[in-house]
């Protein structure tokens, strides 16, 4: 009986895993069987022109720039803020106090929020401030959204570390501040797949930036300007009544998905740098 157990759920696990690689070469292989006629140089290198989204002539630059423009810039503020906070809960308050457990609640709420609501937000805050759409507004939105992923991410790694280490640490005579260095470098490669995490979820994000960055033919110059993205690229693309403009938006996908995998890959690379040594 237990040999048809075992079987039963080889099965299973196979078949799962089965699914799982079919649907991503399903996935991946229509974005490219669509988008790669439609992939040119001029789509990468340059600004749509007019009537690019009737078939004319023009690129996508703007959202590709607009795209890297936002992510990098939440990427930093939610990176400062997720650190520290999650140090401070885990290395300077009380284990399982209250207050930290309250702070993991939220953790967990704010991870369940869909993107739309960030974006509401977002915009109504602007609103409040009397903030137009612009880069600016797009960077606070997409931070908001990917802040609880990192926060998140990072406070399940950091409570795996050894609880001797800080001890030993502070034992030895350093103080928090350079115990929090050592940690973080033990920490370096759970931190590049919280990072990874975030940006596969803000990049490819469209609601959070659709009221709060706008979209824009040109490249932002300052903060104060709309951002376009590749996203919202894709979905106006989409559409649009003409099919040469439909199978643009399959081009930009795999514009996207190309971004994403160089800088998964750079993060891995980085990662595995760091931790050859970590300490």
């Amino acid at each position: 009986m237990k040999q048809y157990e075992e079987k039963i759920f080889k099965i299973i696990m196979i078949g799962a895993a089965l699914i799982i690689l079919g649907l991503l070469v399903y996935i991946v292989g229509t974005i490219f069987y669509k988008g790669l006629p439609a992939l040119t140089w001029d789509m990468i290198i340059k600004l749509p022109g007019g009537g690019f989204y009737l078939g004319k002539e023009g690129g996508v630059l703007n959202a590709i720039v607009g795209s890297l423009y936002i992510i990098i810039g939440a990427l930093v503020i939610s990176l400062i803020l997720s650190v520290s906070l999650v140090m401070f809960i885990n290395f300077y308050l009380r284990k399982n106090s209250l207050f930290t457990s309250i702070i993991r609640f939220s953790f967990d709420i704010l991870f369940g929020v869909p993107s739309i609501v960030y974006g509401a937000f977002g915009f109504a805050l602007m609103v409040y401030l009397g903030i137009r759409a612009s880069l600016f507004g797009g960077i606070l939105a997409v931070a908001m959204l990917i802040m609880p992923i990192m926060m998140r991410s990072l406070d399940e790694i950091t409570r795996l570390l050894s609880r001797e280490l800080p001890d030993a640490l502070l034992s030895l005579g350093a103080t928090k501040y350079e115990m929090i260095k050592v940690i973080l470098r033990q920490l370096m490669p759970g931190l590049i797949t919280a990072i990874l995490l975030a940006v596969g979820r803000g990049i490819g994000d469209a609601a959070t930036v659709l009221f709060t960055a706008g979209y824009t033919d040109n490249i932002p110059a300052t903060l104060n300007q709309p951002a376009a993205s590749l996203p919202l690229a894709i979905f106006f693309q989409l559409g649009s009544p003409v099919e040469e403009v439909q199978n643009r938006a399959y081009a930009s996908a795999i514009i996207l998905t190309v971004i994403i995998l160089i800088l998964s890959f750079s993060a891995r690379y980085f990662s595995s740098k760091f931790s050859k040594n970590k300490i």
